[in-house]
This record gives structure tokens, sequence and C-alpha cells, in this order.
């Protein structure tokens, strides 16, 4: 089968094409899993991390991508949820152990023994994976495939982050940075909290534009002050000077929700400013997100057919793949990116 193949570690630019297309042997799916005939992945920013170094190391070589839309074209001998011809998804989330106390709780993002698809496991850059039949998820008949595949991480994450604000009707929400993820949760935002005001920092005028007509009240540039204090803020830039600017826009008693896997470290002495009294004082929080649970995507899945919430998105053929993540390197966004693998 074909797959894009990262063999090391890459500092990314656009001399460099860190994945290299290379025919290997279709896996063969286990008792418990499940083979998927893949037609969309995702692209997310994540992937850049792995790429570059910043998360921890994949087992090279390793084939990417973790918002896996596919359909099943055989089972393992002890499969039940799933038959073959079934269309389903994968997302982040590769396996968990099932029995520490954080997956019997049902925070499988939290388990020792989590397994991240695309880094610990092969992902979606190819024309076929194995999972495990309990971490492969049917797809809505609204979405296309296409429509589907940000769903997996970008929605599922902006969802799992949205939670974690603890946002009531009402309440101002800022969204820092402004791609795959933002873009749904705003969406997400305009139908469960439609009198909740939305306001949105960006560096590119692009995505503020993007974000104006998606219904933000106002967007502004990362270092900007808005009109309004919010009472949460989610931040999805992968630096970190857009924490500490986050924090001079939040009300007293507001928490800032940092949905990134890792910080770059290119301006890491912006954390080393942050002004406790005028920018964490008056008991503002600042919150990780770690991840995300079956159930995050199960719900998201669901909620976003019924209202329905679908992505905006940019295709790319499986070739293309460097491509499509050095844009995203270089901020050249409008929505998720994807790859359509069965073309």
């Amino acid at each position: 089968m074909k797959a894009m193949l990262l063999n090391k570690i890459y500092n990314l630019d656009e001399n460099i094409t860190p994945l290299e297309m290379t025919d290997i042997p279709q896996p063969v799916p286990s008792n418990d899993e499940i083979l998927v005939k893949i037609s969309t992945c995702g692209v997310c920013h994540t992937e850049l991390d792995e790429i570059e170094g910043r998360t921890p190391p994949p087992h090279f070589p390793v084939i990417p991508g973790h918002q896996v839309v596919g359909y099943v074209k055989e089972i393992g001998g002890n499969v039940t949820i799933h038959k073959i011809g079934d269309r389903v998804g994968i997302a982040w989330i590769y396996s968990a152990c099932g029995e520490c106390k954080f997956c019997l709780a049902g925070n499988e993002n939290l388990c020792s023994h989590f397994k991240a698809t695309g880094r610990d496991a092969n992902g979606g850059y190819c024309e076929y994976m194995t999972v495990s039949q309990r971490f492969a998820y049917p797809i809505p008949d609204i979405f296309s495939d296409s429509e589907a595949a940000p769903l997996l991480c970008a929605g599922a994450i902006g969802y799992r982050s949205l939670r974690l604000t603890g946002i009531k009707d009402g309440d101002k929400l800022g969204l820092t940075g402004f791609g795959g993820s933002s873009h749904i949760v705003l969406k997400l935002v305009k139908q469960q909290y439609p009198n909740s005001k939305v306001f949105v920092f960006s560096r590119t005028e692009r995505e503020r534009i993007f974000a104006k007509e998606l219904g933000a009240v106002w967007a502004g540039d990362i270092g900007e002050e808005a009109p309004e204090k919010m009472r949460v803020i989610i931040d999805t830039t992968p630096v970190w000077k857009p924490v500490v600017e986050a924090l001079n826009n939040l009300e007293p008693g507001g928490r800032l929700v940092i949905n990134a896997i890792r910080k770059e470290d290119v301006d890491k002495e912006f954390l080393l400013k942050l002004d406790y009294p005028t920018q964490l004082w008056m008991e503002k929080e600042i919150k990780s997100v770690a991840n995300v649970t079956r159930n995050d995507v199960i719900e998201f899945l669901d909620l976003a057919s019924k209202i329905p919430i679908k992505p905006e998105y940019e295709e790319f053929d499986l070739q293309d793949a460097n491509q499509a993540l050095l844009e995203l390197k270089t901020r050249k966004i409008r929505g998720a990116k994807v790859l359509n693998i069965d073309k």
C-alpha cells in the first residue's frame, strides 16, 4: 500500500519534505482489530509537533495522521462492534490500558499507557490501517468523508476545550488562534450559547476576516486589547506569547484553557514575563487540555450531526501532504486541511 512515512525529526521549512511516499505491506488486523480502507485524513498542527520533535518521539518510521475516515475492509475474529463495509473514524486516542483509575472513570486521555494515532502507532497518511474495534467510531450519515475528518480531532478537542472552560450562555468567550479547531468551536458556540459574544485573536488578516464571517463580534491581532474583558478564553496557538496576552483580556475569576499538545520554544521568554499582579491575580485560572477521550469523540460526533456543524476545509492529494503541512506551518489556513486518500 502507499504511505507517507516520517523517518526522523526535521525542522520543517519550504526546502524540507519530511514525509516520503513509500510502498509498504498492508497491515493485518489482530483478533480485536479492524482493517480500515482509508478515504480521508485530516492534517493537524500536532503533526508539525511530531515532525519537529516537540512531542514524545515516535517509533520511526511512522505514518502520521489521526483524523481518519474510512471503511471497514476486514475484521478480526473477536470483533463484534463493527462489520465489513461500515464507515468509521479514528481519532488521536489510538488505545489506553482500560484498567487504571483514569480509564475506569472515563478519562482515558490521562492514562499513562495512552497511545496516540500517528505517533505511537501508524496513522492515516496511507491507504490502510488497523485499530482496536473500541477506538473506531461510526460516522453520522450527514457528513461527507472530508467533512467528518476534521471533526475527529479539531472538533473533538475543541468540544473538550469548550467544556473545560465551564462556559454558560451569555459568558464572553475569546479564541486565540483561528485554525481548524477554533472555527469549529465558534460554530458550536453560536448554536449552544447564542447569547455569548465571541472575540477572536489571530495574527493573520485572512483568519480575522474568516472569524467575522462565522459570527465573531470582534477580531484583532494577538497583542491587541479587546473592547471587552472575557469570562473564558481558549488558546490554540503553538507559542507562548498569546498565552500571556490572553491573560490581559480575562476578567477577574476568568479561565484560560490551553488547547495545545506542546508550545514551541521560539518565544518562551514570554512565559517568564508573566506579571502576577496584573495578569494572573484576581483568581484567574489557567487550565490545560490533554488529548481526548472516547466519549469526547462519540458525544461530539452526535452533537455535530444534530446541530449540524460542518467544518470548512481544503483538500489535498496524499502525495501533497508535505505541502499541506507547510501551509499549516506558515499559517495559510482557512478552516481545516484534509488529505483525500481514496482518489
